[in-house]
């Protein structure tokens, strides 16, 4: 089968670490079929990053892991004519998608996230008689009312394509609430790099990591925007220092919110305590989360947060917001829930998980390679069945 895939989530030159979820998804994808990626970078990324090397080739194409990629450029307008930017994105990404369409005649279409991503590729592939498919991470769909025309844009997406992949069942009971229909819409909740994400000797990841053996570790990894709810975890960490002074937190991400973080930790005492690490290579992630106590994730919004897969395959317990299809996958790990936006609740799950962590459960999470084929044999049927469409109905129009 030749995949094209139509996504913002995935590295580039100027974000090298952007999505890694994305990028092994499709890695092991391609070790099954052939793959080809469009893959839009926005202005504002490029003019804010443009200082840094390497920049993106003056082609605008490379290959990752061996897939061909294209990064054209999104242009859009930022903050206002949010119902036109479903339309920005068509027509930035339409000449790349049309030479990757020429140069490979896929099978079918792969967009993941929603609007604008999942909405154009319906309208790019119907141009050129293809089926496609959008897969929804979470708060594509979960915090889409956020903006009237990304409602709609969500709505219309999901309703038109041949197929959805959610991955979690919240998610999919969500996208069936929208109006897509059933049959069309898959749950495949992913899995990790059982390679790269297993237990191992807490004491050499620390000398890896350059953690103090004196101390408690709190560990924190993902993008610093108000989605993730970092501010909550730094309100919480207030709470948790008047209670106890053995521990740090270490924050691996980066983001638009970290400036604001950082002001927020000095406010709050915490300076000497929170540690923002920035961006790391998902290769070095397994370290990070064995050489750490515990880890923290108090999302907002959440489809299901590879990184607590990844936490779960490393053996190290996590207290998490319960939000979304984060529930689903407790049982995989040493788990402690709480209610999102409750920094009190947390600083206590805080304390239990430090003193008293949960046991670790007998299966983990998944390989992420069982994921993907799940996946793939979802976008075959998908397109078997668009073509069966097609063709009945040229039979009854004839």
């Amino acid at each position: 089968m030749k995949i094209l895939a139509l996504t913002n989530l995935y590295p580039n030159p100027l974000q090298p670490h952007r999505a890694a979820f994305n990028r092994h998804r499709f890695r092991f994808l391609s070790e099954l079929h052939e793959v080809r990626l469009v893959a839009p970078v926005s202005w504002r990324d490029e003019w804010n990053l443009r200082a840094q090397r390497p920049g993106i080739p003056r082609d605008r194409r490379t290959t990752c892991d061996g897939i061909p990629v294209e990064y054209p450029r999104y242009w859009y307008t930022p903050g206002v004519l949010r119902s036109q930017h479903g339309r920005f994105f068509q027509a930035s990404v339409r000449a790349a998608f049309d030479r990757a369409v020429d140069a490979m005649s896929p099978d079918v279409v792969l967009a993941t996230w929603a609007y604008p991503d999942g909405w154009a590729a319906v309208r790019l592939a119907r141009r050129r008689g293809l089926p496609v498919v959008v897969l929804v991470h979470g708060s594509d769909v979960r915090r889409m009312d956020e903006f009237p025309a990304r409602a709609r844009g969500t709505r219309e997406a999901l309703c038109t394509a041949d197929g959805v992949i959610a991955v979690s069942a919240e998610l999919a009971s969500r996208v069936v609430a929208l109006g897509a229909e059933p049959e069309r819409v898959a749950t495949v909740l992913d899995g990790v790099d059982r390679t790269l994400f297993h237990p191992g000797d807490r004491d050499e990841a620390r000398r890896l990591v350059g953690f103090d053996n004196g101390r408690r570790h709190l560990l924190f990894i993902g993008n610093l925007l108000p989605v993730k709810g970092v501010d909550v975890l730094l309100d919480a960490c207030r709470a948790l220092a008047s209670r106890r002074d053995d521990w740090c937190l270490h924050l691996v991400g980066d983001g638009a919110g970290r400036a604001g973080l950082e002001q927020q930790a000095r406010a709050l005492g915490l300076a000497d305590r929170v540690l923002f690490h920035g961006s790391r290579a998902h290769a070095e992630l397994p370290a990070w989360l064995r050489a750490s106590d515990l880890f923290v994730l108090p999302s907002r919004s959440e489809g299901i947060p590879n990184v607590l897969l990844e936490a779960s395959a490393c053996g190290t317990p996590w207290v998490a917001s319960q939000v979304g299809g984060i529930p689903e996958i407790a049982t995989l790990g040493a788990s402690i829930l709480v209610p999102p936006e409750q920094p009190q609740a947390l600083a206590d799950a805080l304390v239990r998980g430090l003193d008293a962590p949960p046991p670790l459960p007998v299966d983990g999470p998944r390989d992420r390679r069982e994921a993907v084929a799940e996946i793939a044999r979802f976008l075959a049927l998908s397109a078997e069945r668009a073509r069966a469409g097609t063709t009945l109905s040229r039979s009854a129009a004839g």
